[in-house]
């Protein structure tokens, strides 16, 4: 543990989790697994749950992976006619690995990762392309921990990045790989429309941010997992990360804080992680409510922060601070279903308040650099062409 399970023919991450000890183990094959159940094998063992159970993995599998934590997630797009590939973009997640993708914010330009990691990602990316045979577009995914890069995937076709990726870097991809399918080659394919583009040399940094339902569905929970959930996308551009977040945010209608308090409850991995997004924040003149063990952490670090109850411990608590507008931050992560349980309630009410909230480390720092980018200046607006 921790692992990733998932069964080995759904698309989307669906019914995909991350699984951190036996309890959760068994919670998902007698909960989550009997929802996959298709009607013919109910109708076969209508009073059996173990039976479906068993019928429909013995010809449709469970994967198991080792999940790798506080990994970097990478999504590389790239061109390939065959022999000839040209790398689009590399984009960070800002969320670490084990967040679906199609959830995560990304920057492009990479905004972390070392020279020789991208070098390696390209030539990586261009050994899979042309040993694929591809032509036309591709995507790769990838997580990088302590230096290493393991592959998560490789898709020989179009990914849901190539709009994002298009409008970073001004080039029309979708119409470069259509010309690269019907026989032309990348070279000619990409100068029918203009200069060869350096994605990796912008003057610019974009950010995509994925925009949510969860308002519109009551009982749904906003905390962010392995199961794709985002309905669609926006992006934020600047010339620098934390006001391109900034815009991100603003075009997925989260409208960060200037002020006020953030309350922070984090589960025991991530208490020494906060710790620099908590720092900037009281820098910039926020207050800082936390439930108990946060609240003591943070004050063994010299951080001042109010304690305040779980919705467990009793009133006043959390959720009633955040439905009386006495917060203007949400900073929170679990990790046993018991705790996602336990703090469900107060993620709702933040959504239902418009309180910004965020369910990971990199996605909370993110936020306190754009506020602090934010209090120190206003956001230009810009037409798309001017950055190219």
């Amino acid at each position: 543990y921790p692992l990733v399970v998932r069964p080995s023919y759904v698309l989307g991450g669906r019914a995909m989790q991350i699984i951190h000890d036996e309890n959760m183990l068994q919670t998902y094959l007698l909960d989550t697994v009997p929802g996959l159940v298709p009607e013919s094998i109910k109708q076969r063992y209508p009073n059996d749950k173990t039976g479906q159970i068993n019928t429909l993995l013995s010809k449709n599998p469970l994967l198991f992976d080792s999940y790798l934590t506080n990994a970097i997630e990478v999504d590389v797009d790239a061109l390939c006619d065959g022999e000839n590939v040209f790398v689009s973009g590399i984009m960070e997640h800002i969320e670490e690995a084990g967040i679906h993708s199609g959830d995560s914010a990304c920057s492009l330009p990479s905004r972390s990762l070392s020279k020789e990691t991208l070098d390696e990602l390209e030539r990586q990316t261009a050994a899979m392309a042309r040993a694929l045979n591809v032509g036309g577009l591709m995507n790769v995914q990838y997580a990088i921990k302590d230096g290493v890069i393991y592959v998560l995937e490789v898709n020989p076709r179009a990914s849901r990045t190539v709009p994002f990726v298009a409008k970073t870097i001004g080039a029309p991809i979708a119409k470069i790989a259509a010309r690269i399918m019907a026989g032309e080659k990348l070279d000619a394919a990409i100068a029918a429309y203009g200069k060869k583009p350096d994605p990796r040399n912008l003057t610019h940094i974009a950010v995509k941010e994925a925009v949510f339902p969860f308002a519109r569905f009551p009982g749904v929970d906003t905390l962010l997992g392995p199961e794709m959930r985002s309905t669609g996308e926006v992006i934020g551009l600047d010339t620098n990360f934390a006001l391109a977040f900034a815009k991100s945010q603003l075009g997925a209608s989260v409208e960060l804080p200037r002020g006020g308090t953030v309350f922070v409850s984090v589960r025991d991995d991530d208490k020494a992680r906060v710790l620099p997004a908590i720092k900037l924040l009281v820098e910039n003149g926020f207050k800082v409510l936390a439930t108990g063990g946060t609240q003591r952490y943070l004050a063994e670090q010299g951080i001042d922060a109010i304690k305040i109850n779980k919705v467990l411990e009793g009133r006043p608590h959390i959720e009633d601070a955040i439905r009386n507008r006495q917060v203007q931050l949400v900073i929170n992560t679990t990790d046993s279903n018991k705790a996602i349980s336990d703090s469900k309630s107060l993620r709702r009410a933040a959504l239902m308040q418009k309180v910004p909230y965020y369910t990971t480390m990199a996605g909370a720092l993110a936020a306190a650099e754009a506020i602090q980018a934010l209090k120190n200046g206003q956001l230009e607006v810009r037409p798309l062409q001017s950055y190219f």
